[in-house]
């Protein structure tokens, strides 16, 4: 009966996994058909796109692979979609692979050896890329080789293996992380920033041109101020809009249709969600303000600290509603406000 038992539940969590799984791909997949797909498309980021810009005019004129990128900042600012319009506009392939799906240098060196000649290798989450795998970039980089390792112990030997020029994009939420002599070998480096109101919306016309809605321009905007100065939360908003108005209103992706679409969910004035909220209630009520140490604050929200530390702290610290400090993360005045509380005084806050 307990064998029986544990079975059903297997069952029942591989099903649920599996619909999990298939409305992730969906979602992923409607994300990139709104990707931009050349560098004269993509909004925003006017510094980077120049530079960028200079870089592969440059080595297009040369006919040579152009130097390795590296893109930092917070996610859904565009640093994939960059790495796919370096390839594009380089008329080169494009390999994707992430930090940490590579856990040994021969993973890492299977992939080098395969690349073609001018093919753009985009590593994703590229701080998280283990030691032994780091070392063997540094000279596939540099020098476009590596040593590939044959036997064990007192018999190995170490074979070099050249490999064609290409193009390592580097993409990373957290550039403190990676260590030095990583960071020097890339020829371009560039910081995505947060995008204003105005980008955004010239973001939510662009894509709902693409997906064959009409949308108010007040509409626009509405989405543009709840969209947390990124594009990815602004067309996954966007999307949503889009359900409510054929689902429950007229189409029309009006002002109308947009708040009442962001009531359903639970997306607020400010565009906190479900997750910026949990943060700052528990800051608030359960640790009178704080200071309070990220893992602890992880727990009593229900997610892992990497989670709460680059999806929702980087907008909270900057809205001015969360700090952080040696001692850990406080609630400062305008969070208590937000959430319709009084601002203690004198009650451990770093405030008084």
């Amino acid at each position: 009966m307990a064998d029986d038992h544990e079975e059903l539940v297997t069952e029942r969590f591989a099903a649920e996994s599996l619909v999990r799984s298939g409305a992730d791909d969906l979602e992923r997949a409607a994300e990139a058909a709104l990707r931009p797909r050349r560098l004269d498309e993509f909004v925003g980021q006017r510094v980077v796109r120049d530079q960028l810009s200079l870089v592969l005019d440059a080595a297009r004129g040369r006919g040579k692979a152009p130097d390795h990128v590296l893109l930092s900042g917070p996610p859904g600012l565009g640093k994939t979609t960059l790495a796919m319009i370096i390839a594009a506009e380089m008329g080169a392939p494009l390999r994707v692979t992430s930090g940490p799906a590579i856990q040994h240098a021969g993973d890492l060196a299977a992939v080098l050896s395969s690349l073609e000649e001018g093919e753009v290798l985009f590593l994703d989450e590229i701080h998280r890329l283990a030691r032994p795998a780091e070392e063997l970039l540094y000279m596939a980089m540099e020098d476009f080789r590596v040593d590939v390792i044959v036997g064990k112990g007192a018999g190995a030997s170490a074979i070099p293996l050249t490999l064609p020029p290409f193009t390592v994009v580097g993409a990373t939420t957290r550039a403190g992380l990676l260590p030095a002599p990583l960071r020097d070998r890339f020829g371009f480096t560039a910081h995505l920033d947060f995008y204003s109101s105005d980008e955004l919306e010239r973001v939510l016309v662009r894509s709902a041109g693409l997906l064959g809605v009409p949308l108010d321009h007040t509409a626009a905007a509405e989405l543009a101020s709840r969209s947390r100065g990124t594009p990815r939360i602004a067309n996954r908003l966007l999307r949503r809009v889009r359900d409510w108005a054929e689902v429950r209103g007229d189409g029309t992706l009006s002002l109308v249709a947009a708040r009442a679409a962001l009531e359903v969910y639970e997306v607020d004035d400010l565009g906190l969600d479900r997750l910026d909220r949990a943060v700052l209630t528990a800051l608030c009520t359960r640790f009178g303000g704080g200071p309070v140490g990220l893992t602890t604050l992880a727990v009593a929200v229900g997610e892992e600290p990497e989670t709460v530390e680059t999806v929702a702290e980087p907008f909270l610290v900057r809205e001015g509603l969360v700090g952080r400090t040696p001692r850990g993360r406080i609630a400062l005045p305008a969070a208590w406000t937000h959430l319709g509380l009084e601002v203690p005084h004198g009650s451990g806050t770093l405030f008084g």
